[in-house]
């Protein structure tokens, strides 16, 4: 059974850590541009709470080890009412599990509870699975409202006033 739990600092630094490395790896792009070094040197930094929240999904009680993690996704500030859910990443043996969406209906749920109306992300063409989560989670086409180098980069926003509460 899969647990979802709010990240715990300084405890499970490394465990954030290691699980932000692995999505960066698993693009194949370099998120400088993102400042990702600084992020990961710095966190929980704009994650932190309570405007901001790192979730990490375990396959067991909380994970003892950091082989016990198979996901997690963080949510920052973007202003007052405007948050952006990033790395968003389910390990190779977590996936067809439904953690993604797991991870994601409860980063939005904390959304939500933080006071923000929206949210919004970035991704890739790429990302197809992502993609379709994102759009039955309500995410919709926006314009690009942070630089993001690559090409056929994808915006998207949902209204957390409007999402309906979703079972996960």
């Amino acid at each position: 059974m899969i647990h979802l739990h709010t990240a715990r600092f300084p405890e499970q630094l490394d465990v954030v850590r290691t699980l932000f490395r692995e999505y960066a790896e698993s693009l194949g792009i370099d998120l400088g541009f993102q400042q990702f070094d600084e992020e990961l040197a710095g966190l929980p930094g704009k994650f932190a709470a309570p405007r901001g929240c790192v979730l990490l999904a375990s396959n067991g009680d909380d994970g003892a080890t950091v082989d016990n993690f198979v996901g997690c996704v963080a949510m920052r500030p973007i202003d007052d009412t405007t948050c952006e859910m990033k790395r968003l990443y389910v390990r190779p043996a977590g996936r067809g599990l439904h953690v993604g969406r797991q991870l994601a209906t409860q980063i939005c749920a904390a959304a939500k509870q933080a006071g923000y109306q929206r949210m919004r992300l970035d991704t890739l063409p790429t990302m197809h699975a992502a993609l379709g989560l994102y759009a039955s989670l309500g995410f919709e086409p926006i314009d690009a409202y942070v630089f993001n180098p690559i090409p056929g980069a994808i915006f998207l926003e949902c209204d957390l006033t409007r999402q309906r509460e979703r079972s996960v």
